[in-house]
Parts: C-alpha cells; structure tokens; sequence
C-alpha cells in the first residue's frame, strides 16, 4: 500500500486554499493541519478541507503535526523563517510560492539551510502543466526549431508577481542552461511600496553559457499581448504573458490566457488552444511532490534548484538595474537589491505600452 504523506498549510489565502483543497483532494496525502493568523479565515475552509486541525501558530501546529511536507504560501516578505520552521519541523519537502526570496542575501541563506538540512524543496511554477506550455517545451525538445539562439518573455504584470515566471519556463525551454551574465534597466516607483515589492517596469536581457539570449520584458511599459482582450474583463491583463523561443528554423511561444503556437520550416504553421487554470494545473504540481517522496530519483519539475537557478538570474537584472552593467552568474556574494532598487530608481512615473497598465500602477 502506498504511503500518504503528512501536511500542513500555512496561510489560508486563495494560493494556500489551491494548494491545501489540492492535497485534500489527493488519496497520497493526508491533510493534518492548516495556518492562519485569521481565525476567520480558518473557520471558513475547514469544512471544505474534512475539518483539519486549525492554529493561528504555524510554530505549535508544526510541531505538534510532524508533517512529511511542510506547505506555506505567504507574503513574499516571509521565507527564511518559515524555511526554517519547516526544516525544525522535520519535515522532507517544504513546498512554497515564487518568489524564492526578496534579496540575494536571504535566497543564499535559504540555499544554505536547504542544503545542510536535506530537505527537498519545490516553487510554485505551476504554469508549466498547461497543455499551451507542455505543447511548446515538446516542439522545443523535439528539434523543430534547429538551433534554439533566443528565448523571451513578456508579462504586463510587475516583476515580483510575475519575472520568476517567465525566468522559469524560458530557462525550462532552454534545459536549463546556466546563465552567464544579466543586465537590465528599471523605471517606476510605485511598486517599491507594494508588499510585492520590485520597480513598476524593468527590461533586460540575458546570456546563457550555451549561447541562448534570453530577453525579458516585464511591468508598466511591456508591450500587448492582444492575443489576449482584457476590455471586458481586467483581470485577464495580468494573463497578457508570452514566452517563447527562436531557432534557425522556426519559433514557438506560448501565451498564458491565449494558447500556443508555432512556425517551423518542417512542420509548418501549428496552434492550438489553452489558459492558465489552476484546477488543471494544480493537481500533477501536487502528484509530482508524493512521485518524488516515493522515488528521489523523480525529481519533481518545480524542484528548488530550477527556481533558484532562476532567482539568482532575476536578482542580477535588479542589480543590473540598481547598479549599472553586466552582473556576472552565479553571484558572487549576497545583497538587498530592493533596498539598491529604492535608492536608485529614479522619480516618476513609468510610461505604458497600452491603456490597460495605467489602470494597475497609478501615480
């Protein structure tokens, strides 16, 4: 009989009810515990979660729940402690939402302190089991495309919400090939105060040691995605994200909310359908954490070495942008690149690429 793994969620917001309704949902698990420090909140989803045990202290609920895997999705301003919690809790796998960390200097003690524990650890990148991401990582691999020299992604969302994305499935695109310098320039402030925190808008681009570009275009001044049409529905802007690749003999890119598609000199023109959907999504993101208990040789897709990988490469456009030139990779020691961000973004507001970003970054 297969073992069910222990859990427990921290943080019962609309990400921590996807990820702990997931595991309730899944017979490999066992729902122990859920966290909150709003009793009410806590009231609301412990009927649909078959009525876990329930605590406004992450710290007592760990350890008295002893979990195999520690779940926590909170405000980006909390990870190294509730990395820690879930290491002292025993747990195997600590699973936890992009981004990794909001400084170099906290994401290198997470690193350390994953590494000496043993723990394994996975990112929320989950957008990556939509069937428009699956199908365009298949053409890449497939050879399609000949020689892969440029990968890019674009999100009118801002940098904290949504660069780990695009970081993420480009360098999937690109198998993971590790970076060897960044550089990028930011403008706008209004995000500096968010508790998403990072510059309205920031552009940059990226050299690979197996000689892929990679060009990231992403907040107040990215340009439409009018594939996607958020007249009727603003949400839907945040879905304004493309993400592809270019090679000798075609492209192929993906858009969040508005399918794939591809053109290649062996195949033609391709497209196909598909949107971003966490009720599709979040089930194998889930699967893969027992796949990878059961059998380390699974490695689960979203491990913490792909996001890290990925983190260091975003935290070298913020100092690109904070400091000025090419940011070698990996980086060479730890930083506050928000606080050099703070220091040096200029004053003013940015200026947008369609009407929709005005909307999402007043003055």
């Amino acid at each position: 009989m297969s073992t069910r793994y222990r859990v427990i969620v921290i943080g019962m917001g609309k990400r921590g009810m996807h990820h702990a309704a997931t595991f309730f949902a899944n017979g490999r698990f066992e729902l122990v515990g859920i966290c909150d420090i709003d009793q009410a909140r806590l009231d609301a989803a412990a009927p649909k979660l078959g009525n876990p045990k329930t605590s406004t202290d992450a710290a007592a609920l760990a350890k008295e729940a002893k979990p195999d895997v520690f779940c926590f999705c909170t405000l980006p301003n909390l990870r190294l402690p509730l990395i820690e919690l879930g290491i002292a809790s025993g747990a195997r796998l600590i699973a936890f939402e992009k981004p990794v960390a909001m400084s170099s200097a906290e994401g290198q003690k997470i690193k350390a302190a994953l590494d000496k524990s043993g723990a394994r650890a996975v990112v929320s990148h989950q957008h990556r089991y939509g069937e428009h991401y699956k199908r365009v990582k298949e053409i890449i691999a497939g050879g399609s495309l000949g020689r892969v020299h440029t990968v890019y992604g674009t999100a009118t969302g801002w940098a904290a919400h949504m660069l780990s994305h695009l970081i993420d499935y480009t360098c999937w695109f690109n198998d993971y090939a590790p970076a060897e310098w960044a550089m990028a320039q930011a403008s706008g402030r209004g995000k500096l105060s968010d508790l998403h925190t990072s510059p309205d808008y920031l552009a940059g681009v990226v050299h690979f040691k197996n000689g892929v570009r990679g060009i990231y275009d992403c907040g107040a001044g990215a340009p439409d995605v009018p594939e996607v049409d958020c007249r009727s529905e603003q949400k839907l802007w945040w879905r304004k994200c493309r993400m592809g690749a270019q090679g000798t003999e075609g492209f192929a890119e993906v858009i969040t909310n508005g399918g794939w598609r591809a053109v290649t000199r062996r195949d033609g023109h391709q497209s196909g359908p598909g949107a971003m959907d966490y009720v599709e999504d979040m089930p194998p993101y889930i699967q893969q954490m027992a796949d990878w208990l059961d059998d380390g040789a699974r490695v689960h897709p979203c491990a913490f070495a792909h996001a890290y990988q990925g983190f260091e490469i975003m935290a070298a456009l913020y100092r690109s942008a904070a400091q000025g030139g090419q940011i070698a990779l990996p980086l060479a020691g730890g930083a506050d690149e928000i606080a050099l961000l703070k220091e040096r973004v200029p004053a003013g507001k940015p200026l947008f690429s369609i009407p929709e970003s005005a909307r999402e970054y007043p003055a």
